[in-house]
């Protein structure tokens, strides 16, 4: 097949399709792993964005069972320098050809990916069409004058009901703008009784199944327009703690009274180094987001700045001063990526414990 990128400012690039046979519109975003492709495009995170990867060679181990972050591919595209049509992987049970194309993800390769990630970093991310159709130049045009980029994907993103996954620990209900699997790991390996909330869930409906924290999960597009999940939060501040991860984090400043804005090419990759101010030290993050919390915005609102990006210094982590609130704008679910981070969780499982103890006493 024939591949085509299109993008906004009129640039071509054309190579070899593979995957589904369709044509797209979406934001042209980079990714600098190295692995971890098939976590990466099931992640909500990347809804509406076609992907393109600075790794020059994906799919040599093939697609598994187990590494699936959602139900499906969110991701609208997805570029490469070169593929592997036959993967080499004991776990692997087809091609990531096959994959994207059962998926019904067009797919292109064959591309200078090295100069369309400096064209992104130095323009920032950009409106594209990908097509494996065979499609003109004019037609392209046509999409990217006709086609919006959407900003508020979280109500196709989650669950629309919602779930329960029981354990014997805390209870804590999740409020999914886009949830990846490996975070609800995180909660229910250490034994939480987790219900999954679906966005547009009010406090009330929170509330009503009496937990002992709030969760707000990671999720694609732009945080202000996540004008429920930001009434929902703010109603429940001062009663229940809450931990927030990417755009829950964002939602969180948002609740607090801050603000948000777009990074010019925003962060995606698993080698992002961040410190941590509470305990001084740095580490090694996974991240994927496009916005960042205005570190200005939300002074004297009671939050605490914890984490800052250490290529960049943006916001990666806050706390609340007094309340037990805190967030982190990067994955310490870390998959793809290391595992640094991870006692972010068992912190907001301490507080769920602590908060379930207390109301036990108050109601003895």
């Amino acid at each position: 097949m024939e591949g085509l990128l299109y993008l906004g400012d009129g640039s071509v690039y054309k190579g070899k399709g593979f995957g589904y046979a369709a044509t797209n519109v979406g934001e042209l975003v980079f990714n600098t792993s190295m692995t971890g492709y098939q976590g990466i495009l099931t992640d909500p995170s990347y809804k509406g964005q076609i992907i393109n990867m600075t790794y020059p060679l994906i799919g040599n181990y093939g697609v598994s069972e187990v590494d699936d972050q959602s139900e499906k591919i969110h991701a609208f595209g997805f570029v490469t320098r070169d593929i592997t049509f036959r993967p080499s992987n004991r776990c692997s049970v087809m091609s990531i050809s096959e994959w994207l194309s059962r998926q019904r993800i067009p797919g292109v390769y064959n591309v200078d990916t090295r100069s369309i990630t400096k064209k992104i970093r130095t323009e920032g991310t950009i409106k594209c069409v990908i097509s494996n159709e065979g499609i003109s130049k004019e037609r392209a045009q046509e999409l990217i004058d006709t086609v919006p980029l959407r900003a508020d994907y979280m109500t196709g993103a989650g669950t629309r009901e919602m779930k329960r996954f029981e354990g014997a620990g805390p209870r804590i209900a999740a409020l999914d703008f886009g949830i990846k699997r490996n975070i609800l790991t995180g909660l229910t390996d250490r034994g939480c009784d987790v219900f999954l909330f679906p966005y547009g869930a009010s406090a009330e409906d929170i509330l009503a199944v009496r937990p002992d924290g709030l969760f707000l999960s990671n999720g694609p597009g732009d945080p202000e327009a996540c004008v429920l999940g930001i009434e929902t939060t703010r109603a429940l501040f001062g009663r229940l703690p809450i931990f927030g991860i990417c755009m829950g984090h964002q939602v969180i400043a948002l609740a607090a009274g801050g603000r948000t804005y777009k990074l010019k090419f925003g962060h995606r990759g698993a080698n992002h180094g961040v410190i941590d101010y509470d305990t001084d030290k740095s580490a090694i993050t996974s991240q994927n987001h496009s916005f960042a919390v205005d570190p200005e915005s939300v002074e004297g609102k009671g939050m605490i700045i914890t984490h800052v990006n250490l290529n960049d210094g943006t916001v990666e982590g806050m706390k609340h001063e007094s309340l037990p609130i805190f967030s982190v704008q990067y994955h310490p679910e870390g998959s793809p990526g290391p595992n640094d981070s991870e006692y972010l969780f068992d912190r907001f499982v301490k507080m769920a414990e602590d908060e379930k103890e207390g109301r036990t006493h108050a109601e003895a």
